[in-house]
């Protein structure tokens, strides 16, 4: 059960463990007895959580059906990044020798082959 604060005009702030469905109906204060409103005067006690799940709470709250601007693309892809797009990407380079009358040879191509 969740822990909800309170504020009494007279005598203060004060919380309280109720279910979550009675979440926004007022509390009578425990000294005087007052009806109180729900109030939110601290921030959620995240602190104690671990990094990861932290991460994962952060990941989840995306939202996963808005696609990215411009800015947020060009943030995680620096430039020359070809690892999103086919259009543009080279073949990687054939791996070429060349021995002193010029002849061209490519030993990854076909080992067992005798050039012609």
């Amino acid at each position: 059960m969740p822990i909800y604060e309170y504020l009494c005009n007279d005598c203060g702030p004060f919380t309280d463990m109720r279910p979550m469905a009675e979440c926004d109906l007022p509390q009578d204060c425990p000294q005087c007895e007052t009806t109180s409103p729900r109030v939110i005067l601290t921030a959620p006690a995240f602190f104690c959580m671990p990094s990861d799940k932290r991460k994962a709470h952060a990941t989840n709250e995306q939202s996963r059906h808005a696609p990215k601007t411009l800015d947020q693309y060009k943030a995680a892809h620096g430039p020359g990044c070809g690892c999103c797009s086919t259009t543009g990407k080279k073949k990687p380079a054939r791996l070429m020798t060349k021995t002193k009358s010029g002849a061209k040879g490519f030993p990854t191509a076909r080992p067992w082959m005798i050039s012609h």
